[in-house]
């Protein structure tokens, strides 16, 4: 049993690498003229410990983009980083176990086991690995999470933020490398969410995580370090530090810009709020 104090994952100050990277990522669907490329020759880093949400309108590739990152989906070219590992060239088993041991992923839907405690739900994934659990690590996420008093209780006997902060719990309970979230307030009350997003930021600035979070609410964005927008399946915009009124700016230049013919693949115009015009 593993009686150590709990990884971080935090990485040497001079390792310059990413958490998770793509490069000329793209992803085709259909073929002939049903042919649909939800991500068009993607390049974007991630870094190591920071909280990072990914916007964009309806089909600009958000979810896409996210599925290839965590290794959920196939690209049609192009490669995916966790960390120093080329996912994109695992085989299926290999696949599996990173999923399990390196990536942990919060839905919007809870996908919490209903015959199960709180406790038992968060501890599945290391129970499903064969694994025996950091009391430590699981102690503090329980502590952060202010599950102290629900461990015992059913899915059913807990409100809804109550069971989102569980799927957190267990995404974080094999201290895994990166966290993937999916609109993890989208069946959430308002006061809920911003409850859930608090958590999610304090566990990237007080636990050492590193989150990549897709979500179309602007106030939900700013609760990231980092906001990046996609449009036709490419990066349209980086706003660092948002607000809200940043990123809602920069979703409504969004809708006014086309890439000018001839645009390189990969390439769009960028959003630049700060000066309110492109870069």
């Amino acid at each position: 049993m593993n009686t150590t104090a709990p990884r971080t994952h935090e990485r040497d100050a001079a390792d310059p690498t990413p958490a998770s990277r793509a490069r000329a990522l793209t992803k085709v669907y259909g073929s002939g003229a049903a042919e649909v490329r939800a991500l068009d020759g993607v390049d974007v880093d991630f870094a190591s410990g920071a909280f990072t949400a990914i916007m964009g309108p309806s089909g600009s590739g958000k979810s896409t983009l996210m599925h290839l990152l965590a290794g959920l989906d196939d690209a049609t070219s192009g490669t995916v980083h966790l960390g120093s590992t080329q996912i994109t060239s695992l085989d299926d088993d290999a696949l599996t176990r990173l999923r399990r041991d390196r990536v942990g992923f919060v839905f919007q839907s809870f996908n919490l086991l209903p015959m199960l405690t709180a406790e038992q739900n968060v501890l599945l994934p290391l129970d499903l690995a064969g694994r025996a659990p950091d009391r430590e690590w699981f102690d503090t996420l329980v502590t952060t999470l202010g599950l102290q008093g629900r461990l015992t209780h059913r899915p059913g006997e807990l409100s809804g933020g109550q069971q989102q902060r569980v799927a957190i719990a267990r995404a974080l309970v094999t201290q895994p490398e990166v966290v993937f979230a999916d609109e993890p307030t989208g069946n959430l009350d308002s006061r809920s969410g911003a409850e859930v997003l608090s958590f999610l930021r304090r566990s990237v600035r007080e636990l050492g995580r590193t989150i990549i979070m897709v979500t179309h609410d602007p106030t939900a964005a700013a609760y990231a370090d980092r906001v990046l927008l996609l449009a036709d399946g490419r990066i349209a915009g980086d706003i660092a530090d948002p607000t809200p009124e940043s990123v809602l700016a920069g979703l409504d230049a969004l809708r006014t810009l086309e890439a000018p013919a001839g645009t390189p693949t990969g390439t769009v115009p960028v959003v630049d709020v700060t000066a309110g015009g492109l870069r």
